[in-house]
């Protein structure tokens, strides 16, 4: 039956295209397309073909144009929408990070440990992620100097600071003396437990302190150093003595000239009056210009305190800029773990450190101590 069809098929097919080849097309279909009844076969052959150029031409005119742009205008559109959904996936699980540093709470009994969780998987992994992709955070370049003998410490920096001479030569200057106290002691958390702790057990020969004001927490270092017999340590005090906007609002009585609050030479006055000059040296700088600058010089600390701003930023580059320059089995340590300024800044900042480097808080009191990875 399939034979047979396709023959009738054929024959129809022959059969009506003989006929209209002899007759023509009829009066619709020359009206649709533009016959004349008239015409010859070659004339409507070319006809025909030019019916069809045209319709070809009126597609792949405008007709492709707007085709084009209306997938383009799609495939852009779902291109940006998956680009913008992973940089929110992205952001979102590094906001999820910090957001767990914040909340890492130690115990809060004294002399706990606090074991910082830096696991090799994990979380870990997603904290040593953002570490590297954002290596300008974590990167303080500055190549130390071969570190010197502690004995040659405080002449080093004489020679680089102070053109040889002590700061306490000379002390204290005229003008100052009309605004200077016998001696005025502030401080917080200046004579806790944890520094002769860690005194007895590091016998530091050299102390770096970060963040200074009037010098309680220096004075007291110094006094259980000699009651210790390490009378020949040295006490490096790191602060610009300018204390911050606004602190003569909270701490009165602390006079001014010329824009100068006076704290430098009021702590030169503290340290004068307890008999510890030959143990103690104040240099005035910014913290981190002086870190790098003891860097350079190859000083390097067996034990270092920084307590120094406590926003997150001032905190994280104190850390990170005294740990370079602390001695292979020495201690660094600092205040502040509990305050609530910046939102914890300075928790913030110590977790995020011994997380990176996979170190371990210990809890003294309200104070923090790390021990060098040595």
């Amino acid at each position: 039956m399939t034979g047979i069809y396709a023959t009738s098929n054929k024959v129809v097919s022959s059969s009506l295209s003989n006929q209209r080849s002899k007759t023509g097309p009829n009066k619709g279909q020359s009206k649709a397309k533009g016959w004349e009844v008239g015409d010859s076969k070659e004339e409507l052959k070319m006809k025909e073909d030019q019916q069809q150029h045209q319709y070809r031409r009126k597609f792949t005119g405008p007709t492709v144009y707007l085709l084009l742009l209306a997938l383009s205008y799609s495939l852009g559109y779902m291109s940006g929408s998956s680009s913008s959904s992973s940089t929110t996936a992205t952001n979102t699980n590094i906001a999820t990070e910090q957001e767990s540093l914040h909340l890492l709470q130690p115990r809060t009994e004294s002399n706990q440990t606090f074991q910082n969780t830096a696991e090799p998987s994990g979380r870990g992994n997603s904290c040593t992620a953002i570490s590297q992709s954002e290596t300008d955070h974590y990167q303080f370049s500055t190549q130390c100097g071969a570190p010197i003998p502690s004995e040659h410490v405080r002449q080093k920096i004489l020679d680089g600071l102070f053109n040889g001479s002590s700061p306490f030569v000379g002390f204290p200057p005229p003008h100052a003396v009309p605004y200077l106290r016998q001696k005025r002691i502030k401080g917080w958390g200046s004579n806790g437990a944890v520094f002769e702790n860690l005194i007895r057990k590091v016998r530091p020969t050299t102390i770096i302190e970060v963040g200074t004001f009037l010098g309680a927490s220096t004075i007291h270092m110094a006094q259980v150093a000699k009651g210790l017999g390490l009378h020949h340590t040295q006490i490096i005090c790191v602060d610009d003595f300018r204390g911050w906007a606004g602190f003569r609002d909270l701490i009165t009585g602390v006079p001014m000239i010329n824009g100068d609050v006076t704290l430098l030479y009021q702590f030169m006055q503290n340290v004068a009056h307890f008999n510890v000059t030959d143990m103690v040296l104040p240099l005035p700088f910014s913290s981190a210009s002086t870190l790098e600058k003891l860097c350079e010089y190859g000083v390097f600390g067996d034990l270092i305190e920084v307590d120094a701003g406590h926003d997150f930023h001032s905190a994280w580059s104190d850390i990170n800029r005294a740990y370079k320059i602390l001695r292979p089995g020495g201690v660094i340590f600092g205040h502040d773990y509990f305050t609530a300024a910046d939102k914890r800044g300075v928790r913030r900042a110590v977790n995020l450190f011994a997380r990176l480097k996979s170190l371990r808080i210990l809890l003294d009191g309200q104070h923090w101590v790390i021990h060098s990875d040595a």
